[in-house]
C-alpha cells in the first residue's frame, strides 16, 4: 500500500468552512495521469492540487491541477491552497502550464500573482439562455477562456438560476458579474463543462474579472466578493500584466491518501 499526504484547505476564506476547498497533495514524484484523475474524483472537489520538487532553478514546485474530470490549464485557488501548505519563507514559485506562479506573504494574506486575460465585447445569446438572464456578454479566447454576463447589481448575481445541463455545452469558464454592495466587485462563476456546476471562489475567474473591473471602476485595486453560497473576498491588485489576488486560507484536513 502508498501512503500520500493530503492535506484540505478553504482558499480565499476568513474561516473555516468558506471559500473554496481544495485538496493538496505534495509526491516526491508524479503518479501516471489516470492515477491522479481518479484521486481528485475521489476526493470530488473541484480541484486537487499535484506538486513534486522542482528540478528547476528558477520554481520550487511543478503544479498540477485536476477536477473531477479534467486536468485544467488554470486554477487559482488551488494554487493559494498550495503555497498556504508549502510555503516557509517569503515566496514560493510553482511550474505550471500557464507559466510561473508565484504566491507571497503580504501582513496576514497570502498573494498570488497570474496572468490578466483580457475580454471583448461578444454575441453568445444561447449562453445568456442557459443562464437565463439578459445582459452585455464579453468573451475571451485562450487562457482560461471566459466568458462574462455583466449585469445591473449584487441582486441580480444572486438570483441566477442557471440551466447547468445547458451550461454544459459551453468550453468556458462562465461568469456573471456587476458591481457589489459592501465590495467593490460581485460575482459567481460556473464551470458546469468542467464537471463544476458552480465554483465557490475562483482566482483563474479574477484573472479575467479584475483587468475587466479595473477599467470600469478606473482604478487597479479593490476587493470582489464572490457570492456562493459558501462565499469568498478577494484583495484584487492589477499590476501590468498580471492579476494579484490576496487572501486566507484555513487548513481544515491533515491526513494520508492510501493507495
Amino acid at each position: 500500500m502508498t501512503t500520500l499526504p493530503f492535506f484540505q484547505v478553504d482558499a480565499f476564506a476568513d474561516r473555516p468552512l468558506t471559500g473554496n476547498p481544495a485538496a493538496v497533495m505534495p509526491l516526491e514524484q508524479w503518479l501516471d495521469d489516470e492515477t491522479m484523475q481518479a484521486i481528485a474524483a475521489e476526493n470530488n472537489l473541484s480541484e486537487t492540487a499535484f506538486t513534486v520538487p522542482s528540478t528547476s532553478g528558477d520554481t520550487d514546485y511543478d503544479l498540477r491541477w485536476f477536477t473531477p474530470t479534467t486536468e485544467v490549464e488554470l486554477c487559482g485557488h488551488a494554487t493559494l491552497a498550495s503555497g498556504h501548505v508549502l510555503i516557509h519563507g517569503d515566496r514560493v514559485r510553482f511550474a505550471t502550464r500557464s507559466g510561473v506562479l508565484n504566491v507571497s506573504r503580504n501582513g496576514d494574506l497570502l498573494e498570488l500573482d497570474l496572468p490578466a486575460y483580457a475580454v471583448a465585447p461578444g454575441e453568445l445569446p444561447s449562453l445568456q439562455e442557459a443562464l437565463g438572464v439578459s445582459g452585455e456578454t464579453f468573451l475571451g479566447e485562450g487562457g482560461n477562456n471566459s466568458a462574462l454576463v455583466l449585469l445591473a447589481d449584487e441582486s441580480a448575481v444572486r438570483a441566477v438560476r442557471p440551466d447547468f445541463a445547458k451550461l454544459r455545452n459551453f468550453d468556458r469558464l462562465v461568469m456573471v458579474t456587476a458591481p457589489g454592495d459592501r465590495h467593490d466587485v460581485a460575482s459567481r462563476v460556473f464551470a458546469a463543462y468542467h464537471g463544476i456546476d458552480e465554483d465557490p471562489v475562483t482566482g483563474s475567474a479574477h484573472a479575467a474579472l479584475v483587468p475587466f473591473w479595473a477599467e470600469r471602476l478606473g482604478r487597479t485595486e479593490f476587493t470582489a466578493l464572490q457570492a456562493s453560497e459558501r462565499s469568498g473576498v478577494l484583495h484584487c491588485r492589477l499590476g501590468g500584466d498580471r492579476v494579484i489576488l490576496g487572501g486566507r486560507c484555513q487548513t481544515v484536513i491533515v491526513g494520508q491518501f492510501q493507495l
